[in-house]
């Protein structure tokens, strides 16, 4: 019942930042929570970035002070600002959201962080 959509991966080198974009379409009210996750190779899926319906923000510790998650409700988006970007942040982007107890991802977008 709800689309996710990301947008703005890519390869950037070590301390460039990029910006991702997940547009949510669908049966978009009542949507709580929406996050960021990311999953490397051979590695399980985390959560990198999460806000709530009231704007609370959480972050993954490795992830703190560099990025920045943010929604915009009337336009049914959540954004991810990803700033000094390092190697270890190479992994496969989700966008995440929880509508009525249901849990909806998008397709991934890469990003790829390397000289």
């Amino acid at each position: 019942q709800v689309q996710l959509v990301e947008s703005g991966g890519g390869l950037v080198q070590p301390g460039g930042s990029l910006r991702l974009s997940c547009a949510a379409s669908g049966s978009i009210f009542s949507i709580n929570a929406m996050a960021w996750y990311r999953q490397a190779p051979g590695q399980q899926r985390e959560l990198v970035a999460r806000i709530g319906s009231g704007g609370r923000r959480n972050y993954a510790d490795s992830v703190k002070g560099r990025f920045t998650i943010s929604r915009d409700n009337a336009k049914n988006t959540v954004d991810l600002q990803m700033n000094s970007l390092q190697p270890e942040d190479t992994a496969v982007y989700y966008c995440y959201v929880n509508r009525q107890l249901r849990d909806y991802w998008g397709q991934g977008t890469q990003v790829t962080v390397s000289s």
